[in-house]
């Protein structure tokens, strides 16, 4: 038995785009730039890749994030694919969980020439800052792909449910790639 016949607690005006934004979903990544006690860091799903001579990422990312900021300030960054054993750090760095010292504590970090880079991310890619513009409520960060490294997909017996499965975020939630 049900009191309601709707949800009592939705949103009855709820935002069509955010509601297509939602569904669309995509593969989470870590975006990193800086150094030392200087590098920032920031979970990105709204992104695209371009092929082309040479190939490019293109992410939407929040104007007033240190990420943005150093980012811009060095020219250079790390895009990393993350994996389900990710995803506490992946809310760290969109900073909506707590990172009691930091959320590069929470994460094996080596220090790279375009930013630190996670050891155990399933792909990483060091990209050259080509423009950033305001689109929107966001920036979008064009990117030139310097170098790419990918690590081998999922775990050996095929598993979709394995830690080495890429993170997706689809509707508000985290899923397994």
């Amino acid at each position: 038995m049900t009191i309601h016949s709707t949800h009592p607690f939705a949103d009855p005006h709820r935002d069509p785009f955010r509601a297509l934004r939602g569904r669309l979903g995509g593969v989470v990544t870590l975006w990193t730039a800086g150094g030392g006690t200087d590098r920032a860091g920031l979970t990105v799903t709204s992104l695209m890749v371009a092929n082309g001579e040479p190939g490019r990422v293109l992410g939407l990312l929040d104007p007033d994030a240190d990420l943005t900021l150093a980012l811009e300030e060095t020219g250079h960054g790390v895009v990393q694919l993350l994996r389900w054993r990710h995803r506490d750090l992946a809310e760290m760095f969109a900073g909506v969980a707590p990172a009691p010292g930091g959320a590069f504590r929470h994460g094996d970090f080596a220090d790279g020439p375009a930013g630190p880079r996670l050891t155990d991310a399933a792909g990483w890619a060091e990209v050259r800052l080509e423009s950033a513009v305001d689109v929107g409520w966001s920036r979008l960060a064009t990117c030139v792909v310097e170098v790419v490294d990918l690590v081998d997909e999922g775990a050996s017996d095929g598993s979709t449910d394995s830690a080495d499965a890429l993170l997706v975020h689809r509707r508000g939630r985290y899923g397994r790639a």
